[in-house]
């Protein structure tokens, strides 16, 4: 069977691409597989990719390029994925991102399986119920995600729940010995590590030969730095720039600390869960709770009055509770476990050969 991953870009450094190519590596132990890039934004991608994935892209988007994406270069884009579709020689397509999913129902040859893979309810939801009746499936990654789409398509839609992927064992483990806290992702407002910084103030207070180490980039960086400078933090608040192997520095850390809003993809989650390291989240609607067992794997803050000084307790109580920490490690790998790479690319097997049959 060819399978081919339709992607808006494979290179950059996004929760989404990380579980996408951790899936098409793992498949390609059964199949041939294929990651079409729309756009190719670097030489090469961020994360590691599988040898035996075949990788291509349809605009060069890099730095320099000389037809790189401008204004109104978006049409070429879209005229790109037309011919792609259209030319397409597969088995199956999975199409990330509503705005591809339209193009595959629309474009691609009607006996190719055609998947939409979902992380988040579409900001447009017009043309995703005029076209999406024509997929075979739309895959989400939580329950929580299934409900938003069956309130865009109904409850009768072909809708099913599959977890991201982890990379491929064996993980990196942490020892739980180093006075560290860690967190990672992309610096935006969404994440909100200001609460983290503000947190980890009264953290360094009581406890001071604790550090906490932010991996990432992004436009609230500036600012973070300033908040840090502020608050007087700089022997213990570092920023460690970005990272591919971000795993192998949460297995560094005793705790990761999630303090995002919104936690729609969850891969750094599952990956510090994976090192066998305690998560400590924000309790809100659109929080890190969908990929979590608070109580058994983290320890959850509920967000609004008192909510800096509720989440730097949380810290403190795994700093000084070395037991309930450990114990937190333990539940941390076995949540782990249904997101292995074997055990996701196995679902998605089943999935496929039942719409293909």
């Amino acid at each position: 069977m060819k399978i081919t991953f339709l992607v808006p870009s494979a290179y950059g450094m996004r929760g989404d691409v990380r579980a996408t190519l951790n899936l098409a590596g793992q498949l390609a132990d059964h199949h041939e597989v294929e990651v079409v890039s729309v756009k190719r934004t670097r030489q090469s991608p961020f994360f590691p990719v599988d040898p035996r994935v075949t990788m291509r892209w349809l605009v060069d988007a890099t730095p320099g390029a000389r037809r790189s994406l401008l204004p109104g270069e978006q049409v070429r884009a879209e005229v790109a994925v037309w011919r792609m579709l259209r030319r397409l020689r597969a088995d199956v397509l999975i199409t990330v991102r509503p705005a591809l999913s339209v193009q595959a129902a629309r474009y691609a040859p009607k006996g190719v399986i055609r998947i939409a893979r979902e992380w988040s309810r579409p900001s447009v939801p017009g043309p995703v119920r005029r076209y999406y009746p024509r997929l075979d499936a739309v895959v989400t990654h939580t329950e929580r995600c299934r409900d938003e789409w069956a309130a865009v398509l109904g409850r009768d839609a072909p809708l099913h729940v599959i977890p991201d992927p982890l990379p491929p064992a064996p993980w990196p483990r942490s020892r739980m010995d180093n006075r560290i806290v860690s967190s990672g992702g992309r610096l935006v407002p969404g994440k909100a590590y200001d609460r983290l910084v503000r947190a980890f103030a009264i953290v360094a207070d009581k406890r001071p030969d604790w550090r906490l180490r932010l991996y990432g980039t992004g436009p609230e960086e500036r600012r973070l730095r300033a908040l840090v400078c502020d608050l007087g933090l700089h022997n213990h608040v570092y920023f460690m720039g970005t990272t591919p192997d971000l795993p192998g520095e949460f297995a560094k850390a005793s705790i990761v600390a999630v303090p995002s809003k919104q936690e729609v993809l969850g891969m750094a989650v599952l990956e510090a869960l994976s090192c066998g390291v305690p998560v400590v989240g924000f309790d809100g609607p659109r929080g890190p709770a969908g990929f979590l067992r608070p109580g058994e794997d983290s320890l959850l803050v509920p967000e609004g009055e008192n909510e800096i000084e509720g989440y730097a307790a949380a810290i403190l109580t795994l700093i000084d509770d070395e037991r309930r920490r450990m114990s937190l490690a333990a539940g941390a790998l076995r949540s782990a476990a249904a997101h292995a790479a074997p055990v996701v690319a196995g679902r998605w097997r089943e999935l496929m050969g039942a719409l293909t049959a």
